[in-house]
């Protein structure tokens, strides 16, 4: 059968696949457009593959709230470039809202998870995403609140799931903004650990401008700073951002009560890769891509 221009250019369409890859697809399959898509499909996840190997550590965060329930979630991808695009984008929302719907227990359970919309398995639609874009994207990690949940995300590079006892959109928006800014760890002092105000005793302790006092006089010193130390990580105790006169407590006082927060940054504790370009291009040029 003859494969022309105008069945090279159908399939491309509805793809996305290389020209010398449609046309290979409709060779090997006698020009027929559903097995030479399904050859595809094939061909682009055993690529897809291949790229799990790949550091991915640029990506989005993303969130959904719909009732009582709210969800944050980070996906990744290898660079900004894919990070930016609508089709990406989209997947991150989806799955927030899908973890909203079906509240998976963890990230294995969300990529075994089926999707009500096109009846496939998250794991099968990412690696068909994978095969379509061309970079490695993952799941990273995800939480879900149940309560009174609000949600900012900046640039989707930092992310916010607030929960509240009180429905505030405005107060609740701006806490999120101060969270999201401030980078606070608990919300309050009886959320730290023992441990944690223990190791930064004994470092204050230790500190070379405190050797020569009095050891009655550097415990009074490391109390102090210890205090302001423990006040600067916690939500309640901070300076609100928007007006510094006051404690982010002082802000809620009367209106509600923060329950409990999390805060994601795009990639924190993950390695960027140092790209050679150079180097991918030989690479993929001799078939190790």
């Amino acid at each position: 059968m003859t494969i022309t221009a105008a069945m090279v250019k159908e399939l491309r369409e509805k793809t996305g696949a290389g020209i010398l890859d449609a046309k290979k697809a409709l060779v090997e399959n006698d020009g027929d457009m559903e097995k030479a898509m399904e050859f595809l499909r094939q061909k682009g996840i055993a690529s897809a593959d291949k790229k799990m190997g790949r550091i991915a550590a640029e990506g989005l965060v993303g969130s959904y709230v719909e009732g009582n329930i709210g969800a944050i979630i980070e996906v990744n991808c290898e660079t900004d470039f894919v990070a930016k695009n609508d089709e990406f984008k989209e997947l991150v929302s989806n799955l927030a809202k899908l973890i909203v719907a079906k509240r998976p227990a963890d990230v294995e359970a969300l990529l075994a998870t089926t999707c009500d919309k096109c009846g496939k398995k998250v794991e099968d639609i990412i690696k068909e995403k994978v095969a379509t874009i061309g970079e490695k994207i993952t799941v990273r990690r995800f939480d879900i609140v149940e309560g009174n949940p609000a949600t900012y995300i900046h640039n989707g590079k930092i992310g916010v799931l607030l929960n509240t006892d009180c429905a505030d959109e405005a107060l609740e928006k701006d806490i999120c903004l101060h969270i999201a800014s401030n980078a606070p760890e608990f919300v309050s002092r009886e959320e730290i650990p023992q441990s944690v105000i223990d190791e930064e005793t004994r470092i204050e302790m230790g500190k070379e401008d405190l050797a020569s006092k009095p050891e009655n006089i550097r415990a009074k010193i490391v109390e102090g700073r210890i205090n302001k130390l423990m006040a600067g990580k916690c939500l309640l105790e901070q300076p609100f951002v928007k007006n510094p006169d006051q404690t982010v407590a002082q802000l809620c006082e009367g209106k509600l009560n923060v329950k409990c927060f999390i805060r994601y940054v795009l990639g924190e504790g993950l390695e960027k890769r140092q790209d050679n370009f150079a180097e991918e291009v030989a690479n993929q040029m001799a078939g190790n891509n």
